[in-house]
């Protein structure tokens, strides 16, 4: 084919998503022309010719100019009063050089980056890019949360403009973690080399994001580490009850051995109990719809998946249009979205007979929570598919199954029925000590069935009248110890994040990730454990400067970062706010700096040998 000057170009943040938009907007022929090594997808669309890139995410990048990134040059404060600069991802030359070509040619672009806070972000950069070197370019913005035929063809019929407020906040956010990260770092990483001589690539980092997040992490195991055990005594008894033996025990905590010894010297001389029992029914509701934030913290929890490479698989299925984009804030589906149509395409996977019977209720009511940010619908399956087709497209990654089937079962149980259960009490007094049997019965299954994640293991007692009479069989003294609480876990983790607004849906993971890899903690059996230099970089920061990992100081930071999207604040006092508390903490550290660099550099010693 002979390739024209395209009239249009399109711009997706990842080549996939390129491809898809080109196969559905168009009825003839998509053709692929390599420009600087990148794959371009070219078709024709109501006469005209179009143009669709995939880039590879965030293109520019703020950095310092190269003169200040000599750290042994340059004294840590002096980046306070320096202006970051754009400068492009090295990974990502070849995309801008693409960018620049084919924006020489077309006066219409077209922003198809995904529609959260980065993708608004990354569709300024490319303006940026594509002005360079055709300021007479006009830009439209197409906005959709799947990549289905029907969103794609919507979302280029309702083009919007661009939203630089919410590309200011992002970028707001980016000069203040390049600028405290890189001044703390600096200062940090400097104080230990001084003790230990070159680190040879290893650096002592801090983030705003990063180092309050390993605050609750420490804070959690140090709670657990400080617990002092206290011994104490029940009573347990077991009772013959319409000859089934059923053990009760008793509320009563005995803080000694003597007052123990009393208490079952007593109940020695009674032989039968009247025992009253209580059923009650309960329906217990299924989840709400899936947001990011409780998408990574279950999946976590019940598959064991780290929430970085949850949500990394979840983008990938949602540029290969099997579900909706997987970063949003909402918990409630639109009305705008056709249930019984999703329904119907999952049809075709491993639960159909499920779905078949959820199509025969003459009215769907789907559960509901309580955020809408008007931007993504929660995340939800888009398009049906058997186990062994995905894992051959995934070439056998089991994880992608697992993820996929984990967002359709999810999706399936919100649409479904309550689950009812029978809890039950067995109870009798004696000497003013009340002992009690618990247990559980399942009524109806409800969501169970497609979602049993949840379902509770079943303890059932007998059907008693009250008052009926038990013979006591059995007196068990119980020593017991007080338990400390468990480490964080992941799950609990992002859970708290969420609660103090540290970070956002699409970076949290990142957060937790980076820990990891800086060697501050690390995650076993699902706990979250920290490590000798985690645990001291903490303690310093908690004695000279605490608010610096204080999670309300990032939670301070993101509201005035909303406000910058809002309109209702001004980027550049907002980091000059910033800046000037945060100089007061570098004064305190860096008199402190040599105290503090012996004891990261014993720490960081210990940590790497471990860890080798």
């Amino acid at each position: 084919m002979y390739f024209k000057n395209p009239d249009v170009l399109i711009v997706a943040e990842k080549n996939t998503v390129a491809r898809a938009i080109a196969r559905y907007l168009t009825q003839s022929k998509v053709y692929v022309r390599k420009i600087f090594g990148i794959e371009t997808y070219w078709f024709i669309r109501n006469y005209r010719t179009h143009v669709s890139i995939g880039l590879k995410g965030h293109i520019l990048d703020f950095d310092f100019e190269e003169k200040y990134n000599n750290w042994h040059d340059v004294e840590p404060s002096k980046l306070f009063n320096i202006e970051p600069i754009f400068v492009i991802r090295d990974e990502v030359i070849k995309y801008v050089k693409a960018l620049k070509y084919l924006g020489k040619l077309c006066n219409e672009v077209i922003l198809a980056l995904d529609s959260d806070s980065e993708g608004e972000a990354i569709a300024y950069e490319v303006m940026l890019v594509i002005r360079s070197v055709n300021p007479y370019a006009r830009f439209k913005r197409a906005l959709f949360s799947a990549i289905t035929k029907r969103d794609i063809e919507y979302a280029f019929s309702h083009l919007t403009n661009p939203r630089p407020l919410i590309a200011k906040k992002v970028f707001t956010r980016m000069k203040l973690d390049l600028m405290l990260g890189a001044v703390f770092t600096r200062l940090l990483t400097l104080g230990v080399e001084k003790c230990l001589g070159n680190l040879n690539g290893k650096f002592l980092s801090y983030g705003p994001c990063q180092t309050p997040v390993l605050n609750l992490v420490v804070q959690r195991a140090l709670e657990r580490e400080n617990f002092k055990p206290e011994k104490y005594y029940i009573l347990k008894i077991q009772v013959n009850v319409n000859d089934q033996i059923i053990t009760f025990t008793g509320n009563k905590v005995f803080k000694n051995l003597s007052e123990l010894r009393i208490a079952i010297e007593k109940l020695r001389n009674i032989k039968y109990v009247e025992i009253y029992p209580k059923y009650v029914k309960v329906k217990v509701l299924p989840p709400k719809p899936l947001d990011t934030i409780e998408f990574e913290r279950r999946v976590s929890k019940f598959l064991n998946i780290r929430s970085k490479k949850a949500l990394t698989i979840a983008e990938e299925l949602y540029r290969r249009g099997y579900i909706s984009y997987p970063r949003t804030e909402t918990n409630i589906y639109p009305s705008t979205l056709n249930l019984r149509e999703v329904l119907t395409e999952l049809l075709n996977t491993e639960h159909c007979k499920y779905v078949e019977r959820l199509l025969n209720k003459k009215v769907l009511t789907p559960t509901r929570g309580n955020s809408f940010d008007e931007a993504h619908p929660p995340i939800y399956p888009i398009q049906g598919v058997k186990k062994i087709e995905l894992l051959k497209e995934f070439r056998n990654r089991v994880e992608f199954w697992r993820i996929y089937d984990y967002i359709v079962r999810h999706f399936l149980a919100t649409l479904s029925d309550s689950a009812i259960i029978e809890k039950q009490y067995l109870k009798f007094n004696i000497y003013g000590i009340e002992f009690s049997a618990t247990g559980l019965r399942i009524l109806n299954l409800g969501f169970w069935e497609i979602y049993p994640y949840t379902k509770p293991s079943e303890k059932i007692l007998p059907y008693i009248k009250p008052g009926t009479i038990g013979r006591i069989a059995k007196i068990i003294p119980e020593e017991r110890e007080t338990e400390p609480p468990p480490y964080l876990t992941e799950a609990e983790l992002l859970k708290l994040m969420k609660k103090y607004g540290i970070g956002t849906d699409a970076t949290m993971q990142d957060h937790i990730y980076t820990n990891i890899v800086r060697g501050y903690f690390r995650i076993r059996k699902r706990s979250c454990i920290p490590t000798e230099l985690g645990r001291t970089l903490i303690k310093v920061l908690q004695k000279y400067t605490p608010s610096l990992i204080d999670p309300l100081f990032r939670s301070r930071m993101e509201k005035d970062l909303q406000n910058i999207a809002k309109g209702l604040a001004n980027p550049d006092h907002v980091i000059e706010q910033f800046k000037k508390e945060s100089i007061k903490y570098y004064i305190i550290l860096r008199n402190k700096i040599h105290e503090i660099g012996k004891e990261l550099a014993n720490a960081l010693v210990k940590t790497f040998k471990k860890l080798k």
